[in-house]
């Protein structure tokens, strides 16, 4: 390995030499999330191993599900970009949304209604990022079974912590926001 000069590194020289060469890229580096990468990678392909239909089949609490619907239920991310991230997700073992039943479909859009009131009454957020990511090259950390994202978000709630410091600041705990949630979700939803 040679360094910025073209000089060959020996195996004692400091690892700054290392470094990549200077491009016209700004990086945004972001370390904590490789272990929501390296724990997806070592998942067993095929609905067996697959946690969405895993989570359906342990208490409400274990898996951090919120409210279980007729073709659809609505659970905590485990790794949340804020507090109070749902996910919505059939029961049945689908990559994709035009892979859903109509009525999958429209349950997923009822839940994803109600998860939002339920987010504004007890969390008071100010908005939503709402989404479905496709296949593993659209950012699907779990490509094999569709889910969608419902993101609280707040004035204010955007800073460079996780950036700078490598962390992300998720003032509440999962399985308090879950109760939250759960004992806030309407009875005929």
């Amino acid at each position: 390995m040679r360094d910025y000069d073209g000089e060959e590194l020996g195996p004692g020289e400091p690892a700054s030499s290392f470094a990549a060469v200077p491009d016209a890229f700004q990086r945004l580096w972001t370390p904590y999330r490789i272990a929501y990468i390296k724990s997806n990678s070592e998942q067993e392909p095929g609905a067996d191993g697959c946690p969405f239909c895993v989570a359906p089949t342990l208490p409400d609490e274990q898996a951090l599900i919120v409210h279980r619907g007729v073709h659809a239920y609505v659970l905590l991310n485990l790794y949340p970009y804020n507090s109070g991230h749902v996910l919505v997700c059939p029961y049945r073992h689908v990559a994709t949304y035009d892979e859903a039943t109509p009525e999958e479909v429209a349950e997923i859009g009822s839940l994803t209604q109600v998860a939002m009131r339920v987010l504004t009454e007890t969390a008071q957020c100010h908005g939503f990022n709402i989404g479905m990511n496709q296949g593993r090259i659209a950012g699907a950390g779990v490509a094999e079974h569709l889910h969608q994202h419902i993101v609280p978000r707040w004035a204010l709630d955007s800073n460079f912590f996780p950036i700078i410091a490598g962390t992300k600041a998720v003032p509440r705990l999962l399985g308090e926001v879950r109760a939250e949630l759960a004992e806030a979700w309407p009875a005929e939803a």
